[in-house]
């Protein structure tokens, strides 16, 4: 998901929590647990910096984003909390926990996917029932907050009935993906799906060797075909590999990609984010006549 709904998710947990009988430092603590918490996996892109072999697209949500290593960010937060706030309560490392799983299982929804069991599998795991930008869970959030304005004591309620119907439009908008899934993995060799902006809309993307078939359907509208490509699968990339590091890294990430192989350029895309006759996560070299 992206950094805005991730701070809305760590306030909405700190919102959730009934803090009337709790301090200021505690409060502080819980606040500071749920914000941190929610955003700590994406300190991967730090990896930027260092990044000189076109690595980064397997650093970013890989590790970091992993199941077995949020108890580890739960327990940092655990600790800050002691020594900052002076609060030593072992209900914020299962909160802080929480918040962890929350980031690293909306991430998982998506198209972009995640090392979700790293280090034992390097597979990037991606449902792609969620956009990465999801009005939905801003809406039901600012109608939780909004709520807690009226009357302040039930703000707590407010914030839990809020997580309910996020779990609810997870579920329906995952149900739908997996029933659309099911049914053109009957017709094509490869399926995968991206989310639309607009609830229960889906992209589907279906390979069959040499052709891709990008599709526009959903709960209340009618399959429709929106892009016929090709890829000119007996290619060697070795070449491409060895001058454009991030090609490798690329075919590696994505599930399936399509390669161009023209007289001017030697590339390879990933058709999952192909817009208006280009995908954005393209690599490729020029051809030297």
């Amino acid at each position: 998901m992206d950094s805005i709904t991730h701070t809305l998710f760590g306030l909405a947990l700190y919102g959730s929590v009934d803090k009337r009988k709790m301090e200021r430092k505690q409060k502080l603590a819980w606040l500071a647990t749920s914000v941190g918490a929610s955003h700590i996996p994406d300190i991967d892109v730090v990896s930027q910096l260092w990044d000189l072999h076109g690595q980064y697209q397997m650093w970013h949500r890989g590790l970091t984003h992993s199941l077995f290593f949020t108890p580890v960010w739960a327990f940092l937060f655990y600790i800050l909390a002691i020594w900052l706030f002076k609060t030593r309560d072992i209900k914020l490392f299962f909160f802080g926990w929480l918040a962890v799983l929350i980031h690293i299982t909306s991430d998982l929804c998506n198209a972009w996917g995640t090392g979700y069991l790293e280090p034992f599998s390097h597979q990037r795991i991606s449902f792609g029932t969620i956009p990465i930008v999801d009005l939905v869970f801003w809406v039901i959030i600012l109608a939780a907050f909004l709520l807690t304005r009226r009357n302040q004591t039930r703000a707590s309620f407010y914030y839990r009935a809020g997580w309910v119907l996020i779990a609810v439009h997870v579920f329906i908008q995952s149900l739908q993906g997996y029933f659309l899934f099911s049914s053109y993995e009957k017709l094509h060799e490869q399926i995968a799906l991206s989310a639309d902006f607009v609830p229960t809309s889906f992209t589907v993307i279906a390979k069959d060797h040499t052709n891709v078939t990008i599709y526009k359907d959903g709960l209340f509208e009618k399959r429709k075909e929106l892009y016929k490509l090709y890829s000119a699968e007996n290619t060697h990339l070795d070449n491409l590999f060895s001058k454009k590091p991030e090609a490798k890294t690329l075919y590696q990430w994505s599930p399936f990609v399509v390669i161009v192989n023209t007289h001017h350029r030697l590339g390879i895309y990933d058709p999952r984010f192909y817009r208006n006759g280009q995908s954005f996560l393209y690599e490729y070299i020029s051809k030297v006549k």
